[in-house]
């Protein structure tokens, strides 16, 4: 899965506001617990909230389904938002390191923002990222309500993405009965496949 250029970028911003409506938007990001047998003398570091043992696949995803980067093998006790906070995708985005093109103006507008990425409510606020105004904001404040209707529709496109993967291969299931190792290798596989394979289902 190559590094996103900032060709890549334009390109998703650009699908991202003709196909869901949403400006500057550069992915959607998400996590999903892949189910795992429980490793030998692992404690509780592999024990989710779940009440199952997992790893975790945290992902960004484009307007098309498909998969811009992820970041796969966390313990299943961690959550998606202090996942995202490790130094592999959310501290890169912060510091610029994924070549996001520079702030522009919305279209139609002379308001300069960031590009950003859309989540649920797991991740925190900040430069590159967004997540809905908290249900006490948007009472009677149908400003709030649309902005998180719109980004919801934005965010689902991560846990669609998710489940056209485990509808593709089978794999995700049933848990997994190998080594952690061995199950980041198959969770890699299988984001690279889905990528691969994608521009097929679209034409199907």
């Amino acid at each position: 899965m190559p590094n996103p250029t900032n060709e890549t970028w334009k390109t998703v911003e650009k699908d991202f506001y003709e196909l869901w409506n949403f400006p500057n938007c550069i992915g959607a990001i998400d996590g999903k617990h892949v189910i795992i047998e429980a490793p030998a003398n692992s404690g509780s570091l592999y024990f989710n909230y779940k009440k199952t043992f997992s790893v975790v696949l945290l992902a960004l995803v484009d307007a098309n389904y498909r998969f811009i980067c992820v970041d796969v093998g966390a313990y299943g006790k961690n959550s998606d938002g202090g996942i995202f906070a490790s130094p592999n995708m959310g501290k890169a985005l912060l510091q610029n390191s994924f070549n996001i093109p520079p702030d522009k103006s919305i279209l139609g507008t002379n308001i300069i923002v960031p590009h950003v990425i859309v989540g649920d409510e797991a991740f925190l606020l900040n430069k590159h990222s967004l997540r809905p105004f908290p249900g006490s904001q948007i009472k009677n404040n149908i400003s709030k309500k649309t902005f998180n209707y719109r980004l919801s529709r934005a965010r689902r496109l991560s846990e669609n993405v998710f489940g056209i993967l485990t509808q593709v291969f089978k794999i995700y299931q049933r848990r997994l009965k190998m080594s952690p190792e061995h199950v980041d290798k198959v969770i890699l596989a299988t984001c690279c496949l889905h990528n691969f394979l994608r521009p097929s289902l679209i034409s199907l």
